[in-house]
């Protein structure tokens, strides 16, 4: 009698959707033992996507909110009442400060001020530490919220969708106050606007993700290297002057830090044993997570934790940063024959006689007369500005 031959392999794929363009994996194609049918059938075996796609929705209100800001703030500056001239005079009350105030077409420095900048002798002497925050959601010019806002819907659009709205909210708002703090402990002569830190945040969440969930991305390397020069470029734009660099760097590594934090994904040893079909049978995978994963989870945790305190422990106590790092200036400008880092805000003196209102530049000297019955704040820094470029 002959023997009857055993039963054929089932033929068993574990697909998982990876983050890098929805590469297609199959861990359990790599040299796991196959089990046995008790049937000729094949092991039937339904495709798990473990991965939940999120819609996005925070990232455009995050968009929308700092455009409705910006209009508001263009509307509380008002240049044809508070400043002796104006860009597109034809928008009204929406038209834009003179470019040698503000290049980037956009409000004066005392609008911005008004609405909430970040500015260091008000967060320590006025206790207004809520500037800390709202200065991440102005903007100092239509170019200006652009580039950011362009940059936060293309890379947080994609975190949203395979992290959802809570951890990349958290992020960017983290992100954004820890490149604040580290602005402001090192930027003190002028105000800071802008989501930039947030932005950076964001990229340094990616570059953390990639690292933390190597094992899970096909083309490693490349997308390493992507993300590296990405971020370097960046960094270099901001040593250019009036760019605020210190919120870059800050808001980068907070992100990057944040990003071993929120963005971790669990191993495929752990999604084989917990979505493989009944009959498959594997080694058993007992840890969610790998070591060092769990490692940088923790260490990146203690260090977001103890950075934050000290900055605002330091901040509070009015300390400035560049004593004790006389280099770290270079970090956010690098002086060449074309332009000069001094990006102070302009002094001036001034007095007024009837209608006439003498204004003299404080550090150039010069001076000039004008007709101005009643001059307001903006209009006096508009002149002063004038006369001390």
């Amino acid at each position: 009698m002959a023997a009857e031959p055993p039963p054929p392999q089932s033929e068993i794929h574990l697909r998982i959707n990876s983050r890098k363009n929805d590469n297609v994996v199959h861990p359990a194609e790599a040299g796991a033992a196959l089990p046995y049918s008790t049937s000729r059938t094949p092991v039937e075996y339904t495709e798990e996507k473990h991965f939940k796609r999120w819609f996005p929705w925070l990232i455009p209100f995050i968009v929308i909110a700092n455009i409705v800001v910006f209009v508001i703030t263009m509307y509380v500056n008002n240049c044809p009442k508070n400043s002796v001239s104006c860009i597109a005079r034809f928008l009204g009350r929406f038209s834009f400060q003179p470019l040698k105030e503000n290049p980037l077409l956009g409000p004066s420095s005392l609008t911005l001020q008004k609405m909430g900048a970040l500015d260091v002798g008000r967060v320590v002497h006025r206790h207004q530490g809520w500037r800390l925050i709202t200065c991440i959601w102005l903007h100092g010019g239509v170019f200006h919220i652009l580039a950011n806002m362009l940059g936060i819907l293309i890379i947080g659009i994609r975190l949203e969708q395979e992290f959802g709205f809570l951890r990349i909210g958290l992020l960017f708002l983290i992100s954004g106050f820890g490149g604040s703090l580290l602005s402001a402990l090192f930027i003190q002569s002028n105000i800071s606007v802008g989501a930039s830190g947030a932005l950076f945040g964001l990229l340094g969440a990616m570059l953390s993700e990639l690292i933390t969930n190597w094992s899970m991305y096909d083309n490693k390397f490349a997308a390493l290297f992507t993300l590296v020069i990405i971020v370097a470029v960046n960094l270099v734009v901001g040593i250019l002057p009036h760019v605020d660099n210190f919120a870059h760097i800050g808001g980068f590594i907070t992100g990057f830090l944040l990003g071993f934090v929120f963005l971790i994904r669990p191993q495929f040893g752990w999604f084989k044993q917990r979505y493989a079909s009944p009959g498959y049978s594997s080694a058993p995978v007992r840890s969610k997570f790998k070591k060092y994963q769990c490692i940088l989870w923790i260490l990146s945790l203690i260090l977001v934790i103890a950075g934050i305190t000290v900055g605002l422990i330091a901040l509070l106590r009015g300390v400035d940063a560049n004593d004790h790092c006389s280099w770290c200036h270079y970090l956010s400008c690098v002086p060449t024959s074309r332009w000069s880092c001094n990006t102070e805000p302009a002094s001036c003196f001034t007095s007024q006689l009837g209608s006439q209102l003498n204004v003299t530049c404080s550090t150039n000297g010069k001076s000039n007369t004008y007709s101005i019955p009643d001059p307001t704040d903006s209009k006096i820094q508009q002149l002063c500005s004038q006369l001390c470029t």
